[in-house]
């Protein structure tokens, strides 16, 4: 029963009972995920997630010390460039294997999984999308148990029968989660931008301003980038951004190593 009382200054007060908290992963109202489920979103897109970002800068080692990108107007066309082609590439790898995920379709998460290696055109970039695969299957198998999909896809990438790519790991993990495609698409690009950023303040002149600047900014364009590659299929996959697969394949073969790409 509700009831109201008049204060001595006319205001009234309810004084109806607060509504009971929601348990843990119960959805939010209007299908919003639950504090549960957001609380897992920014563990893992937080930079510290323990899957090695930090050893890649995605091509900015060598763009910096050829002085492509010198400071912070060039390094936002940088990083708007790693995001588009990843958007259309790594994006669409993830956003099939959550999908897969969701109906058990193991297969066709295998199949994501080695269809995106496959569209790798340097040892460097497939190195670090295995070994961060990798990574976060390990962290998947200790969460959600060796019952789950991930112990399954650990277990063949340790014997060699698919890669393990990072995208496909995080797919597999919002799908366990119960969180949506959109999230984890926003997650992905977060993580790729913010890769390059945070090896742009150890590589470019810049600062933590302007590197915020830059991640604000391209963040409002990451829904159009969704509109698009959630209707795409690996046929459709594309990323023609030429000069960092060169810039990639020089830094294998250079003596820039502070990141292992």
């Amino acid at each position: 029963m509700t009831t109201a009382m008049t204060t001595t200054t006319g205001t009234t007060m309810s004084t109806e009972a607060p509504a009971a908290p929601a348990e843990a992963g119960a959805p939010s109202p209007a299908g919003a995920p639950s504090m549960a489920g957001l609380f897992r979103l920014i563990q893992m897109t937080d930079s510290a997630f323990p899957v090695g970002t930090f050893s890649f800068s995605n091509g900015l080692e060598t763009a910096a010390h050829l002085g492509i990108v010198p400071d912070a107007a060039t390094l936002r066309e940088y990083a708007r460039s790693v995001a588009t082609q990843a958007a259309f590439s790594d994006g669409v790898a993830a956003l099939l294997a959550f999908r897969a995920a969701r109906k058990g379709d193991y297969d066709a998460v295998c199949a994501a999984d080695r269809d995106l290696l496959l569209f790798k055109m340097n040892d460097e970039a497939r190195l670090m999308l295995c070994r961060m695969g990798k990574k976060f299957a390990e962290l998947g198998l200790r969460r959600h148990g060796e019952e789950s999909l991930f112990g399954r896809w650990l277990a063949d990438i340790e014997a060699g029968v698919t890669p393990g790519t990072f995208p496909v790991a995080q797919g597999i993990a919002f799908a366990l989660d119960g969180l949506d495609e959109k999230a984890l698409y926003v997650s992905h690009q977060y993580g790729v931008i913010n890769m390059v950023l945070s090896a742009a303040l150890r590589l470019v002149r810049v600062s933590h301003y302007d590197t915020q600047q830059i991640l604000a900014e391209l963040g409002g364009e990451v829904e159009a980038m969704y509109e698009k590659a959630r209707n795409m299929g690996f046929e459709n996959m594309n990323a023609f951004v030429p000069e960092m697969d060169i810039l990639a394949s020089l830094h294998e073969k250079g003596s820039m190593r502070m990141f292992m790409n």
